[in-house]
């Protein structure tokens, strides 16, 4: 009972703190509210030094409290949906992330960067954003400046992706269809990855652009799971073999939390098909987004920003160089497909 009275004051700090960011992401959907909490806090923490009665639920939210935004993220996926429309995608989705991930991993062995912000710069990238960095943290123990790090990076080229995607799928030539499956498979973040193809559908009357790019980039969110099984049993053979030569017991390393991620897919898909509507699972899938800002508040406050910048001209690169081979091999496999 004193622990959870000890968490009480910085949780409610990230909360009342998350309301205003919460508001701010929805008149500037482009940033989104995550970015506004995540910089906010990094401020704040700068102003105020003494936060030590805050500390415990700050740790709290920035570690638990982002585990259950990944559990309720599981109540916006419908699999029969995305079964049905998202399979079309599913070799240009392949590729992408597996184009971001190589591209990732080998600038970290060039450029000798820290192997846990090219783990979230690289599934960031490639994947869904935030919530991929959200649902990767925890599996790779990835400290509050390496998050803050990779949703930096994230936002910057989420922000030039939907300013310039639009106008460049125009210039290629894009159908409707082929720029809903671009923007799905090259713009990192759901808020984005919106505001793309609404600028998209806002440039072509006719066009009904945002239900397939929506589509697309939720299959993509499925990755989350094999890539963070993966990670798991990757992190923990790497710290067994440094400590102990080698063994490792998968039911200690298992993040039991994507499990519950599926079980609440396949929950909301038995519901819809069984006509209950989907729109029932609009206040868990609101939580979790708002759980998703009240954790970046807390990393923010967790996270020195001077340091952040001074080490910052490496993670945009890398992040840079993974946002245009994703969007090359997004429109190459277009072509190769004959989808284009």
């Amino acid at each position: 009972m004193l622990q959870v009275k000890e968490k009480i004051p910085g949780v409610l700090l990230c909360f009342l703190l998350a309301l205003p960011c919460w508001w701010l992401g929805h008149k500037l959907p482009v940033i989104g509210a995550p970015v506004f909490a995540i910089v906010l806090g990094m401020i704040l923490t700068q102003i105020f030094r003494q936060k030590e009665m805050f500390q415990k639920g700050i740790q709290y939210t920035s570690k638990k409290i982002l585990q259950y935004a990944v559990i309720l993220l599981g109540f916006g996926l419908n699999l029969s949906e995305i079964a049905m429309v998202g399979a079309t995608s599913l070799p240009i989705i392949v590729s992408t992330i597996a184009t971001s991930l190589i591209v990732s991993y080998v600038l970290h062995r060039l450029m000798h960067m820290d192997e846990n912000s090219s783990i979230l710069i690289g599934v960031g990238s490639s994947i869904c954003g935030g919530s991929a960095i959200a649902a990767t943290a925890p599996v790779i123990d990835a400290n509050d400046e390496e998050i803050a790090q990779a949703i930096s990076v994230i936002f910057l080229f989420n922000v030039l992706a939907a300013l310039i995607f639009p106008s460049l799928g125009g210039a290629l030539g894009l159908t409707n269809e082929g720029f809903g499956l671009f923007a799905g498979t090259a713009v990192n973040d759901t808020s984005s990855v919106t505001a793309a193809a609404a600028a998209w559908d806002g440039m072509h009357p006719s066009a009904n652009t945002l239900e397939i790019a929506t589509i697309v980039k939720l299959t993509r969110t499925l990755a989350i799971i094999p890539i963070t099984l993966f990670l798991a049993v990757y992190k923990a053979r790497s710290k067994k073999t440094e400590a102990y030569g080698g063994s490792y017991e998968l039911k200690k390393i298992f993040p039991f939390f994507i499990l519950f991620f599926v079980l609440a897919s396949i929950i909301t898909t038995l519901c819809t098909m069984g006509g209950v509507d989907s729109s029932v699972f609009n206040p868990l899938k609101t939580l979790s987004k708002f759980f998703i800002v009240m954790a970046m508040m807390a990393i923010g406050f967790n996270t020195d920003i001077v340091k952040l910048v001074k080490s910052g001209g490496k993670p945009i690169f890398m992040g840079l160089c993974c946002w245009i081979c994703i969007s090359l091999v997004s429109l190459g496999m277009q072509v190769a497909l004959g989808l284009h």
